[in-house]
């Protein structure tokens, strides 16, 4: 690579690594900001200051050390959005246990592999959530939970579960209440809360988040304080974050985008955290953006055009948002556009990561030129190396396609239990390898160009899906679009796509075809054209695009060719 500069950077930053603790992020900012707004938990109707969510925090800590658990140990949460969700996230990081997130999503045989997996002793449970009754499936897997006091089940499909907590009004046979946790005041607990905080250190596991998404079989990845804290903290500093900030989250809070990128930004920087619901609802965002006075809003690409297209959109008083993220996929250019001038997020950044890596590697500054803010990731976070290499595992040249692979204070611990795992995605550099084919400019900004998977190798062209999407965003009919590959038996595969329209729309697959003949090369028009309602998505919104290639191939009779 001779005379070319190499596809490698490193965040600088004047200021230094954050070294404490999440109790100590906390207690540090009630301490700075106490009387101020921390926690406005809209469908709850609660509000909490910094001091009393710190408070809170650590009553429910020493409560959950005098139930006689141990730091170190992991404790699960099956929640949609609630107050309980954050109280649990801070009480179980002041008390050193291993917070566990649970996909709300998830039905028995997942939740069952998740305990057992991490070997959780205790779980934290809504009653239930949309079609989930959690109560009803923790009791199918642990039926002796109707026989056992709370504490002490000893369950044959559970081994490590010991206790379960609820959220609910009623009590449940074999279940502590929440409420009631909440309400005790653990003098054993306390004295045992002031004997380990010395402890406690930031570099100690304190989260494992399971990464299935759009693949397929879940992997724990292990975070410490450490990693979450900076990366919070480094998030909020690009959006210039201050005590003034109050943002809105409708992500959830069992992804990292939630818990790290809305809560752990908000507590360094002693701004207002803001749940619009349980669930994403676009109405009640909207609602809560103009009650609340919300400076900046998060979301996945597709709550924005789902906010965007919603009928309450233009009676919304959009006037003191100011920033805030778009992350978790692909941002569409024209999606970004509407935010940033119908929105009022003119200071709207993009942010690139993986849970793996706590999660944030890139992100756009709230002044970069309004080009490289819908056209890329943004540039690195300060003390995070990047490098992009080719399938020989050497670094390629400014411009080229290629992995990216990150490393420093960011990177997992690990998968949880799984050293085959872990060996394959972290190398013995540190690299942390993510899957995303990227390029970087001469500035340094990053453009996530598709997964390595995710590639459609065509009679020997490789097509890259998010080329073609960008541009089926254009059609002023479609709303949202995913191109994937499908086999054949002449090219190896074929495009196709799955387009949902606009309300009140209709296309014909000619139409599409005659959109893009003469725009783009002749290989990336799609061969397959479906026109859907929904699409396949986890809970956090990424596109399931191993579901839409499992329902072509077996629509099209190539079932037993089907890609992974």
């Amino acid at each position: 690579m001779a005379g070319k500069v190499p596809s490698y950077v490193s965040g600088a930053a004047a200021q230094p690594l954050l070294f404490h603790t999440i109790g100590e992020a906390l207690a540090l900012a009630a301490e700075r900001w106490g009387e101020r707004e921390a926690l406005v938990v809209c469908q709850q109707g609660v509000r909490m200051t910094y001091r009393e969510l710190d408070a809170a925090a650590e009553q429910l800590a020493a409560t959950l050390l005098g139930l006689g658990l141990n730091p170190g140990e992991r404790v699960g949460i099956w929640s949609p959005n609630r107050v309980e969700w954050v109280l649990t996230q801070f009480a179980t990081a002041k008390a050193g246990l291993i917070l566990v997130n649970i996909n709300p999503a998830y039905r028995l045989a997942e939740l069952e592999y998740a305990l057992n997996q991490v070997q959780c002793r205790a779980l934290v449970i809504a009653e239930r959530f949309k079609s989930s009754d959690y109560v009803g499936m923790v009791q199918t897997l642990a039926p002796e939970l109707a026989s056992c006091p709370p504490g002490r089940l000893k369950a044959v499909r559970l081994p490590d579960l010991e206790t379960v907590i609820c959220m609910g009004e009623s009590a449940v046979p074999g279940m502590y209440r929440f409420a009631d946790l909440r309400a005790e005041d653990s003098e054993a607990g306390r004295v045992r809360l002031r004997e380990i905080a010395p402890s406690l250190d930031p570099d100690d596991p304190i989260n494992i988040q399971f990464t299935s998404g759009t693949t397929g079989s879940p992997k724990g990845a292990t975070l410490t304080h450490f990693n979450v804290v900076n990366n919070g903290f480094f998030v909020g500093e690009a959006m210039r974050f201050s005590e003034r900030d109050r943002l809105c989250i409708p992500v959830p809070l069992y992804h990292c985008f939630g818990m790290v990128m809305s809560v752990l930004t908000c507590v360094p920087h002693g701004a207002a955290m803001i749940f619009p619901g349980e669930g994403f609802d676009p109405g009640d965002v909207l609602r809560a953006v103009a009650a609340e006075r919300c400076t900046a809003l998060h979301g996945v690409p597709t709550m924005f055009i789902a906010e965007l297209d919603h009928p309450d959109f233009g009676k919304t008083d959009f006037s003191t948002l100011r920033t805030g993220i778009m992350a978790g996929a692909p941002c569409p250019i024209e999606v970004m556009k509407r935010v940033r001038a119908d929105m009022h997020m003119e200071e709207v950044t993009i942010a690139y990561g993986m849970t793996e890596t706590s999660p944030v590697s890139f992100q756009s500054s709230t002044d970069d030129p309004l080009e490289k803010r819908v056209s890329t990731v943004g540039r690195v976070l300060p003390h995070v190396q990047v490098k992009i290499v080719d399938a020989d595992g050497r670094v390629v040249p400014r411009g080229e396609r290629g992995e990216l692979c990150t490393r420093g204070y960011s990177v997992m611990r690990g998968y949880w239990g799984d050293a085959e795992k872990t060996a394959a995605s972290i190398d013995a550099g540190g690299w942390m390898h993510t899957g995303d084919l990227a390029t970087l400019d001469d500035e340094g900004y990053c453009n996530i160009v598709g997964r390595v998977k995710d590639m459609i190798i065509r009679g020997g062209e490789n097509v890259y899906p998010r080329e073609i999407e960008e541009y089926l965003f254009r059609h002023p009919k479609v709303q949202d679009v995913a191109v994937f590959g499908v086999p054949d038996q002449r090219f190896g595969e074929a495009v196709a796509v799955w387009i949902k329209l606009r309300d009140g729309e209709s296309a014909t697959e000619a139409e599409i075809r005659a959109f893009c003949e003469g725009q783009i090369a002749h290989y990336k028009i799609p061969a397959y054209i479906r026109f859907v309602e929904n699409f396949p998505l986890t809970v956090t919104g990424k596109i399931q695009k191993f579901m839409m290639r499992d329902a072509m191939a077996e629509e099209l009779g190539l079932a037993a060719a089907k890609t992974a």
